[in-house]
């Protein structure tokens, strides 16, 4: 006789109630980092509608529920995609005065004068490289986990993150010779 591998509270994408107190806070931190706050909780609460519907879908075997959710709020906001192209290139010409989300992260990393150049720099970042960074930097997710979340090659993440990187330190390095 086997005896059933108990999950943790919240592991089971059937418990929506369990999923949702379980990772509701991470991912709203995410999403509202990429969206800011209004948009983020609808994110999050779509995702995890689409998650509790597509339940039969989540496959045990790829380990965790977090980057399986991750990846679906990932999609979700791919959708919004144009809202946040738009909020970056307004950060990027507004400036140091910008507050919101992109200012919060830029103060965070202590880049406040390189808001402008940042946020230009991440809109200008192909679609897969942008997703990597923030689920990397803002979803603090490993890479095997981005691997999961956007369903690509553990290659592709790390290849995606280092010329996310790159180019981000080279528009700063910019940046901070024009000072």
């Amino acid at each position: 006789m086997t005896t059933p591998t108990r999950t943790p509270a919240g592991a089971d994408p059937a418990d929506l109630a369990g999923m949702f107190e379980r990772y509701a806070r991470d991912l709203l931190r995410y999403c509202t980092r990429r969206v800011g706050e209004q948009l983020a909780e609808d994110v999050v609460a779509e995702t995890f509608l689409i998650a509790y519907e597509r339940r039969d879908r989540y496959d045990r075997a790829r380990g965790e529920l977090l980057p399986w959710l991750y990846g679906i709020a990932t999609n979700l906001l791919r959708r919004h995609r144009r809202t946040e192209i738009r909020a970056l290139r307004l950060a990027a010409r507004a400036g140091p005065e910008v507050e919101g989300p992109l200012r919060r992260t830029a103060e965070r990393v202590d880049a406040e004068r390189a808001v402008a150049r940042l946020s230009a720099v991440l809109a200008g970042l192909p679609r897969r490289q942008r997703d990597v960074l923030f689920l990397y930097a803002v979803a603090e997710l490993e890479y095997a986990e981005i691997a999961t979340a956007l369903d690509i090659p553990l290659g592709s993440v790390q290849s995606a993150l280092h010329r996310a990187r790159s180019k981000v330190r080279a528009a700063l390095a910019t940046e901070g010779a024009a000072r």
